[in-house]
């Protein structure tokens, strides 16, 4: 079995290809904000990113931002990302997409905290294991569904 062509690179070729899709200060200057976006893992595609921008649903420094816009390190940006709101500060640029943890070392979150999840009790609650329903239990169900028992009878 032949070794892959990654496992010959070593951890310092893999940092240099790493370091290849991340832009430093000098090697680029600003980088399109939908871009961006997408290369930090905000959205889950270029296209969303882009929706999202032409949505106005992103600033940035406070001006509302078309897809093409340029961002440069030390802007901010906010986006409203599947209804929460992020504030960033871009730390570095990044024209590609990388792992995670690469990611969120572009980015400073300056973001509220999300909110509570409401925690809601199951409704009903059946042991595991208990085999089908019987006819109690489906009124029960019925009952909390809003179903009268003529309904489903019919």
């Amino acid at each position: 079995m032949r070794p892959s062509p990654d496992a010959s690179r070593g951890p310092v070729r893999v940092a240099a290809a790493i370091d290849h899709f991340l832009c430093h200060a000098g090697t680029i200057d600003s980088a399109r904000v939908d871009q961006w976006l997408w290369s930090v893992r905000l959205t889950k595609t270029r296209s969303a990113a882009a929706a999202v921008c032409r949505g106005g649903h992103v600033t940035v420094n406070g001006k509302t931002a078309k897809p093409s816009t340029a961002v440069k390190v030390g802007d901010r940006v906010e986006a409203l990302v599947s209804g929460r709101q992020r504030v960033l500060e871009v730390e570095r640029l990044i024209v590609k997409r990388v792992g995670a943890a690469t990611a969120v070392d572009c980015y400073a979150d300056h973001s509220p905290p999300p909110p509570a999840r409401d925690e809601l009790p199951p409704v009903f609650v059946r042991d595991k294991g208990a085999g089908r329903p019987t006819k109690r239990d489906r009124r029960q169900l019925d009952r909390l569904r809003g179903r009268s028992a003529d309904r489903a009878r019919r």
